[in-house]
């Protein structure tokens, strides 16, 4: 299974990982604004994605923070 990487995806991208969908554009405004993320957990602090990040972090991983 194929990993989107949260610090070097579009939001396009970000929006096609299941339980993302519609949050892209929130994701990479909050990684330009904050420089990138080191953890999954960190996805719980962009707006709008509380308690939705569980069940997408199979398909996501940070590789290398930008």
């Amino acid at each position: 299974m194929a990993t989107t990487n949260v610090n070097t995806a579009t939001a396009a991208e970000l929006d096609a990982v299941p339980g993302l969908t519609g949050h892209g554009h929130e994701i990479v405004c909050y990684r330009e604004e904050r420089g990138g993320f080191s953890d999954l957990r960190q996805l719980e602090e962009v707006p709008g994605l509380a308690g939705k990040v569980d069940g997408s972090s199979a398909a996501l991983t940070v590789g290398d923070a930008a």
